[in-house]
């Protein structure tokens, strides 16, 4: 005996109401995931994701995944916060110095994350997007403390909306697996002495008109070039850790 019609049709109404409402639910989904990604410049589904996520073309932003190591992260750390805030002054240091030389660098900041997509990502922005493309260029030939490089343009451009509020107010509960930038920060007095020192030598020294142009650090003494890499025994002060590929 077929089932009345009425009912039939409150069967299918409720199929479809069922259907458009996960149809719904995956379109907010996606349209958030999105977001993310072009709010951090990263997606937690890596490669995984089912989404293809167009990278820009042009952006006055660069990204270099998965550079800093922090070594607080290995649970076997017994560095003090004395020691990982001056391991981290010298990277940050290094990044700076060698970053600036392409174009004027306007912000550079470090992710202190621990999720695959995140952990360890430098992000830095200049003036113009030809100076990103120039970094771009000549990193992804280069090797830092002994890992290959491996520099892209990002889409983020405002980092305010980029990194986590909660984190800055020490209320975040995921930690490190936060979907939102985590930063680790340089020194106050170590980031002021860079900016003070890019400003005046881009002052002195007026921009090139190839290649991107910008600050390169002056030498030291014995025509070493400035370098903020922690000494190491069996290392000469200043060695560079920057090669190329």
């Amino acid at each position: 005996m077929s089932p009345p019609p009425h009912l039939v049709f409150e069967l299918l109404l409720e199929a479809t109401e069922i259907r458009l409402e996960a149809w719904h639910l995956t379109w907010q989904t996606s349209s958030e995931l999105s977001r993310i990604v072009s709010t951090i410049g990263a997606c937690r589904h890596g490669d995984r994701c089912s989404r293809k996520h167009i990278k820009p073309a042009f952006s006055q932003t660069i990204l270099l995944p998965n550079v800093y190591h922090n070594p607080s992260h290995d649970p076997v750390c017994k560095l003090t916060d004395k020691e990982l805030q001056e391991g981290f002054d010298a990277v940050y240091e290094d990044l700076y110095c060698e970053l600036a030389k392409f174009g004027h660098l306007l912000e550079l900041h470090v992710c202190d994350n621990v999720g695959d997509h995140l952990i360890g990502n430098v992000y830095a922005r200049y003036e113009w997007e030809t100076e990103a493309q120039a970094a771009v260029d000549n990193l992804n030939d280069r090797w830092y403390a002994g890992r290959p490089l491996y520099a892209e343009l990002s889409p983020v451009t405002d980092f305010r909306e980029a990194c986590c509020r909660q984190n800055e107010n020490g209320e975040c509960n995921r930690g490190g697996f936060c979907n939102f930038m985590h930063l680790r920060l340089a020194s106050k007095d170590l980031v002021s002495s860079l900016r003070h020192g890019q400003k005046l030598e881009r002052r002195l020294n007026p921009q090139k008109t190839e290649g991107g142009g910008g600050w390169e650090p002056t030498k030291r003494e014995g025509g070493k070039g400035r370098s903020a890499s922690p000494s190491r025994r069996g290392r000469n002060d200043g060695e560079d850790r920057w090669t190329r590929k």
